[in-house]
């Protein structure tokens, strides 16, 4: 009889646990000696080798959670993005980038790459066409990011994957957005999934963390790199993020609830002139994040009416934070432009349509009366402050 997969939150309440065989503890102790044993042993341990007792466990739970054969995780997501692409990229080759990603990778490229001798191109635009069309003989490594930070555009995971697999390139996708609970790429057919873990796995503002998930094959490659990098997470960080996945599932189906009803209430109000959301049926990607997304997340953008100041709209809120990270149980605001997206020249923010006044709303558990009392005497405060000038 086959054994049946666990359900999301036994996996993250259960995989990956260190047991405490000496005292029978319910939650996995913490070994934090930076020095172990290399003689006798099974295993050489060594934090930047990723592989003391706490780190291994953990990244079964990761590797759990995207229904890949193993997980490693590292000191941010930047470590996390940066180790990947570098264990599949040396000089010479070229890799093929959607437009539209998260400022840091973004940054990465264009201030690096070249000076190691690696050739990139960003797509024109998300569609089979635009990827196939910036593929070259020496292309590697095809980059997504699906839902996309700030705008949430939705790229299509199995035709990605198809074009991997038919000019045989490694296919990676940053899936901090969607979160294991939303969104499972490798199930699509993507080779390596990366996250932020700083944000939804960790989900409390209290830790810097990245991820991988892939298959072992994979992952030896990415392990030799990383060995190198250093880019590891001390065992304190590790033992918390475990901590805060063991209610990954409850938070962010709780957040996925709260943006889509927030999302419609925004869409629906005369001071908003556009709402960012996949769960919309609005969005042009609606359909396709449907097929592919088994909810559609607790992050979405908005833009006010050209009329109204975005900079004191967020000064003027009270319950909602304004707050340069994402994914907490708070709920958070920003402006992309002079956060996440900061380093970006205004051209190129202009041309990936990252507005001066668009707002990146990251909801989270509250009472959604209490998040929408927030945003309306938000609104009456800075309309009325608008109709004195």
């Amino acid at each position: 009889m086959k054994k049946e997969k666990p359900g999301l939150n036994t996996i993250c309440t259960h995989v990956g646990e260190v047991h405490d065989e000496q005292f029978k503890g319910a939650i996995s102790p913490i070994y934090m000696s930076t020095s172990y044993a290399f003689e006798d042993v099974e295993k050489k341990r060594y934090p930047r080798y990723f592989n003391t007792p706490n780190q291994d466990m953990l990244g079964k739970k990761i590797a759990a959670l995207e229904g890949a054969e193993a997980g490693m995780i590292f000191g941010s997501g930047m470590a996390a993005v940066s180790t990947a692409l570098l264990s599949f990229l040396k000089h010479g080759d070229h890799v093929v980038l959607q437009k539209t990603l998260y400022g840091g990778t973004f940054n990465l490229v264009e201030e690096e790459f070249e000076r190691f001798g690696i050739q990139y191109s960003f797509t024109d635009g998300l569609d089979e066409n635009s990827f196939e069309k910036a593929i070259k003989e020496n292309t590697k490594v095809i980059y997504i990011e699906t839902p996309s930070n700030p705008l949430l555009t939705i790229t299509g995971l199995e035709m990605v994957a198809q074009l991997g697999k038919k000019h045989k390139i490694i296919t990676m996708i940053d899936n901090t957005f969607a979160s294991p609970v939303n969104q499972n790429p490798i199930a699509h057919g993507i080779d390596i999934v990366i996250h932020s873990a700083t944000k939804y796995m960790g989900g409390h503002s209290d830790i810097t963390a990245g991820a991988i998930a892939c298959t072992q094959e994979h992952m030896d490659v990415i392990w030799n790199k990383s060995k190198n990098l250093g880019g590891s997470l001390a065992d304190f960080m590790v033992w918390m993020l475990e901590r805060s996945l063991k209610t990954l599932g409850l938070r962010v189906k709780a957040q996925n609830e709260n943006a889509r009803k927030l999302a419609k209430w925004l869409e629906k109000n005369e001071h908003v002139k556009h709402v960012y959301y996949p769960g919309l049926e609005s969005h042009p990607d609606h359909q396709l994040a449907k097929s592919q997304m088994s909810g559609y997340g607790g992050m979405l953008s908005f833009e006010l009416n050209d009329s109204l100041d975005a900079d004191q709209f967020q000064k003027e809120l009270k319950l909602i934070k304004s707050s340069m990270s994402l994914a907490g149980v708070e709920s958070t605001i920003l402006s992309p432009a002079k956060t996440s997206h900061s380093l970006m020249s205004p051209e190129e923010r202009k041309n990936q349509k990252i507005s001066d006044g668009l707002l990146r709303f990251s909801v989270g558990i509250e009472d959604k009366k209490d998040l929408i009392a927030d945003l309306e005497q938000a609104l009456a405060a800075v309309t009325e402050q608008h109709l004195i000038k």
